[in-house]
């Protein structure tokens, strides 16, 4: 399935490449009204999986309509910052649209439950909006905001096992057999790698399946234990450099629009590195945020595809439709 996918993911981020990002900039509402149906689809009639109800169906593959909002939503917020005033500071009323399109979404990935994609909605937002130009009120508005929608939502709105998750972060030794075991068991496979790792296919954890988990979300934990101190740099600087050259990307584009669209994407490539990196190292709570083009997962490295299409897309639009445009 994986290599099906792979395929998919290679074919849809070649040929978006291809087509000028006037095209994107045009479909982007209906893009994202599309994927917050298939998101409403999810809570009808959404296939359940480890008891959450997160994925459509489709016969042998199964769709996950969050991965592909995190697209729709950096395209939608692209173009409405283009449209509204991109020159001018965004004060608190100018957030208000950004912040419904945002929220809706991001609450109805959470109740499925899948707190991390919804609080990378979130975090999306929060990236593009900063590199939009915020004023220092608005920002000090929405730290105060920020800090009660998250003590209002670990109180009402989080289920026991989530809230579980957040207090084993801090000790994961206080139930090291039950909510503290996963955290416990990658810090493990990440210290065993020490310098040069064990190995490839030679890691302990996942042979012995002490690590649940360990070809999607944990992931970054056996590449640790198989290949070491040196590997994982190798892996990091690898990021870093795909993280430079959108940032890069985006300071040298021909359209705002353009460079909203390819901050968005670094802003996903960031998100999902920082967060999975730092929960499997202890160093955040545990989610389930998969690590980009390593996790498995079938709508996950779909959704990674079509963003590297995306900005090839941006990059050849530079030069390829200078003279001319190939656009519907």
């Amino acid at each position: 399935n994986q290599i099906v996918w792979f395929l998919l993911a290679v074919f849809l981020g070649f040929f978006i490449s291809i087509f000028n990002t006037k095209t994107f900039n045009k479909f982007s509402y209906v893009l994202y009204g599309s994927v917050l149906t298939l998101l409403f689809l999810v809570l009808l009639v959404g296939k359940v999986g480890m008891g959450a109800k997160r994925w459509i169906d489709l016969g042998p593959f199964h769709i996950q309509p969050s991965e592909l909002m995190k697209i729709g939503l950096v395209m939608t917020l692209a173009r409405w910052f283009t449209i509204h005033d991109p020159d001018y500071p965004l004060t608190v009323r100018g957030l208000i649209v950004p912040v419904i399109m945002t929220f809706v979404p991001a609450g109805l990935t959470i109740v499925q439950p899948d707190l991390g994609s919804g609080m990378l909605l979130i975090l999306i937002f929060s990236f593009i909006a900063f590199y939009r130009k915020l004023s220092w009120r608005v920002i000090i508005n929405l730290s105060i905001l920020g800090i009660i929608a998250s003590g209002v939502m670990y109180q009402y709105v989080l289920k026991d096992y989530q809230r579980k998750r957040i207090e084993m972060f801090l000790n994961p030794y206080k139930d090291a057999k039950g909510s503290g075991y996963n955290a416990i068991q990658s810090e493990i496979a990440i210290g065993s790698g020490k310098i040069i790792g064990k190995g490839f296919k030679k890691s302990t954890q996942a042979s012995l399946s002490y690590l649940p988990e360990n070809h999607t979300d944990f992931v970054f934990s056996i590449y640790n234990e198989e290949h070491g101190l040196i590997g994982s740099m190798v892996l990091i600087s690898l990021y870093l450099v795909l993280l430079f050259k959108l940032i890069s990307l985006a300071k040298n584009v021909n359209s705002i629009y353009d460079s909203f669209l390819v901050i968005g994407i670094a802003a996903i490539f960031f998100w999902h590195t920082f967060i999975n990196m730092g929960m499997v190292a202890g160093l955040l709570p545990i989610v389930g945020i998969p690590l980009p083009m390593m996790s498995y997962g079938g709508s996950s490295l779909l959704t990674f595809g079509i963003c590297i299409g995306l900005v090839t897309s941006v990059s050849n639009s530079k030069n390829m439709f200078v003279s001319s445009e190939f656009t519907f």
